[in-house]
């Protein structure tokens, strides 16, 4: 009854958001309230709630100073330079930017982190997205995807939950999975040319000097209206501060066009990312000491010096207080963050519900029994493919620490009774990560739908085909390897 229960809990989250019947927030409280109830046990739901609110309370305080931490980067600049970057390797042709999505995303997942990751890419790629009217599920799906391969490092968490869990060291599963895991990141390049092109396909392939003419254009018909009832009546007046923004000094009626056709291309990059080169956030002066606190603090995380919450903590309060010395200012960065911060923050306390209650009434532990029993005896040689196989649902439908604590030694106890190396078994566990980065369990995936302004639903339905497949070629690839 539990593992029916459990199953269908999750199944009608999933309809309902993808539907999108109910907001995830609501979701994520109402239905695992109301599954607790029909297993009777509706009097514990609180404990359930607080046990679980208490196991994601560091993930969120970690999620909510990241999230000023990296807002106040992105607003005094650090992060400019490499949007420029990406953009002169983009041009305008969306092919170019769905794989430099990938790019970035693999580059920046080097920091173990999924949050930091998709925080950056989003606010490098965004703007892009924005501009040429591209898909975001296309960008937060293949941002998910390229995350969930790196996700396997030896400090991203999974690799050192399964080397704990079966006692083993982290590098001998993660080493000799790096040919597995490197055609994985291939097959993500290969899906995110594969939606560019369609994308290509469905929107052209624009110059900057055609985006910006149409930005142009944009700007301009409003001042032109404004001109017609009378008011700005000098043909080069200023107009509405818009024009700012397009370098031009006066409206359609003025004769002063925006671009003269040889462009500044730094400006033009400026421009079209949508950072604005004059905001009075930016810290110039400042550039080399961010970056240092920047790179010390990924430094720090993957040593592990101090736990990621308390590093980012230290991290947000010395990044403000040094950029940013004036209390009114602080307050205003803050402000200018905090729709962010509240979104994700309340998405992760309202997973604590669901988490809370598939843990606490024994469902998560009652479907995973269900799944191991059903192995039949004859599979038993071939444990590690079953380990990668089921690797793809159960770190879909349950988080990290359930799985590999919970289900994967009875999977390596099932294997060692058949002359499988638990060696093989953890590796195999691995495969299902890229599929398991847009589980509604993590909270990092809220941060990547939340900054993209995507639907829950709407980036699920896309993302879980393709992930599913690049969790597939990596277990094809390490079976091929003679690595599972």
């Amino acid at each position: 009854m539990l593992t029916i229960l459990g199953f269908t809990m999750i199944a009608t989250f999933l309809v309902l958001i993808m539907m999108k019947k109910m907001s995830p927030i609501a979701a994520l409280v109402l239905i695992p309230a109301l599954f607790c109830v029909f297993v009777g046990k509706g009097a514990h739901l609180g404990d359930y709630v607080i046990e679980g609110v208490g196991t994601l309370a560091p993930t969120a305080a970690m999620l909510m100073f990241a999230i000023v931490y990296f807002g106040v980067m992105i607003d005094v600049g650090l992060f400019d330079p490499i949007v420029r970057g990406i953009l002169k390797f983009c041009k305008a042709d969306p092919m170019r930017i769905v794989v430099g999505t990938a790019l970035l995303a693999a580059i920046v997942s080097l920091d173990g982190d999924g949050s930091t990751t998709f925080m950056i890419t989003v606010s490098a790629m965004y703007p892009l997205y924005k501009r040429l009217k591209m898909s975001l599920v296309v960008m937060t799906g293949v941002a998910a995807t390229a995350n969930g391969v790196m996700n396997t490092l030896p400090w991203g968490g999974p690799t050192a939950r399964a080397a704990t869990a079966l006692k083993l060291d982290a590098g001998d599963i993660f080493v000799p999975m790096i040919p597995a895991l490197a055609v994985g990141l291939v097959a993500v390049i290969a899906l995110s040319y594969v939606l560019g092109l369609r994308e290509r396909k469905r929107l052209g392939v624009l110059s900057l000097n055609e985006v910006l003419d149409e930005e142009k254009q944009l700007v301009d018909e409003p001042e032109t209206e404004t001109v017609l009832v009378g008011a700005g009546a000098a043909a080069g007046g200023p107009g509405d501060g818009k024009v700012r923004m397009t370098k031009t000094t006066g409206g359609a009626g003025s004769g002063t066009d925006a671009s003269d056709g040889d462009g500044d291309d730094e400006e033009d990059d400026v421009r079209l990312q949508g950072l604005d080169p004059n905001r009075p956030t930016l810290r110039p002066k400042l550039y080399w000491f961010n970056a240092l606190l920047t790179a010390t603090l990924l430094a720090a995380m993957i040593m592990e010096l101090l736990p990621i919450p308390v590093l980012f903590v230290l991290a947000a309060a010395l990044a403000l207080t040094v950029n940013f010395p004036h209390i009114p200012d602080q307050k205003a960065r803050l402000a200018a963050h905090a729709d962010n911060v509240l979104n994700v923050s309340g998405m992760v306390f309202a997973a604590a519900v669901f988490t809370g209650v598939l843990q606490g009434t024994g469902m998560v532990d009652s479907m995973a029994k269900w799944l191991v029993d059903g192995i039949p005896d004859g599979m038993g040689p071939h444990m590690a493919l079953v380990t990668g196989v089921l690797s793809l649902p159960l770190t879909y439908f349950m988080s990290n620490d359930g799985f590999y604590f919970g289900v994967l030694p009875v999977l390596a106890e099932a294997g060692a009774a058949h002359g499988v190396s638990p060696l093989e078994i953890a590796r195999a566990s691995l495969v299902g990560q890229p599929l398991h980065m847009s589980s509604p369990l993590v909270p990092a995936v809220y941060v990547l739908v939340g900054m993209a302004k995507v639907e829950f639903g709407d980036h699920t339905k896309f993302v879980v085909k393709w992930a599913a497949l690049t969790s597939l070629v990596v277990l094809g690839a390490g079976i091929l390897f003679g690595i599972i």
